[in-house]
């Protein structure tokens, strides 16, 4: 393969591994500047995978079980709103439990069970396909992808234009004067969290669905605390953490590339790439920006 076919491979890859991180992405970015950091994510990612599986071989429909995964994440999103919220445990206790619970319970029911492959369909934009390099990258890919070019304006236009994202960023601002002015602020964290639950549910469905086919144990490997990073990484902006988001397909793209392309590099190395990339870039940037200033602040008051 010519140089040119492999940076087309490696973009063609990225653009596949970053599509997850992005779905994801957009709903941690809501769920943050809520004032909700939300570790969970990863556990929203890993059950819709292992659902939309599932709900896909029961049915015989990769689409259905699109449908199911995000149904998933949005039902992890749930429990913890009502944990963290409702019942006032910590959210970082409540995400580190919900996210090993997923890891054990889908580890143990992928030994138990047998599901047959399903992907959703294949969208190929006749001309655009045929532009070299970027062809194959934008136009030739699972029906999801396109799915995203949806999302990202509408998740931008809820926090940024709409009465429910003014208040979403009050609460993530100021907690206590949004409850003065009649905002019921864990109520507003916990629709966060939904969306989150809803967007994070569907990059795990894509992740098995679109892009695999099928679900392994540990199959997100850690990508929903790539998700927090990129948000980070983004600076509480959704434009920078979707960037986030394509620096950190990237680098998981490259890390599958290298050996085949027959570049020796430690494999350990290569496995911890794309993490060490983001830990890099939460030192760099959380510091240098500006977080909501209630953010993984718990709100209390007499009712919720």
């Amino acid at each position: 393969m010519s140089a040119a076919d492999n940076i087309a491979t490696i973009l063609s890859s990225g653009a596949r591994l970053t599509v997850p991180l992005a779905f994801a992405a957009c709903g941690e970015y809501v769920a943050q500047r809520a004032g909700t950091l939300n570790i969970s994510v990863e556990a929203m990612m890993l059950g819709a995978a292992f659902g939309s599986i599932a709900v896909a071989s029961a049915t015989g429909s990769a689409t259905i079980g699109l449908v199911a995964g995000a149904l998933v994440g949005v039902a992890v999103a749930f429990v913890h709103g009502i944990l963290s919220h409702r019942v006032q445990i910590n959210t970082f206790v409540v995400g580190l439990v919900l996210n090993a619970l997923v890891l054990g319970l889908t580890s143990y029911l992928i030994t138990v069970s047998t599901f047959t492959g399903h992907q959703v369909w294949q969208v190929d934009i006749p001309v655009l396909r045929d532009i070299p390099i970027i062809g194959p990258m934008l136009f030739v890919q699972r029906w999801p992808v396109y799915l995203l070019l949806a999302v990202v304006p509408l998740t931008w236009w809820l926090v940024e234009r709409s009465r429910w994202g003014l208040e979403l960023r009050a609460v993530g601002e100021n907690p206590q004067a949004a409850d003065v002015s009649g905002i019921e602020v864990n109520k507003r964290r916990r629709q966060a969290l939904l969306w989150c639950g809803l967007l994070a549910g569907l990059g795990g469905a894509y992740l098995a669905v679109g892009e695999v086919g099928s679900f392994n144990q540990n199959m997100t490997a850690g990508r929903g605390y790539l998700v927090i990073a990129a948000v980070i990484f983004g600076a509480w902006r959704l434009g920078r953490t979707l960037i986030g988001c394509v620096v950190f397909g990237l680098a998981d793209a490259m890390r599958l590339a290298l050996p085949a392309l027959g570049v020796t590099m430690n494999s350990q190395l290569l496995i911890a790439a794309p993490y060490l990339l983001a830990l890099l870039a939460m030192l760099v940037f959380a510091t240098a920006h500006r977080e909501p200033r209630a953010l993984a602040q718990p709100f209390q008051r007499g009712t919720t």
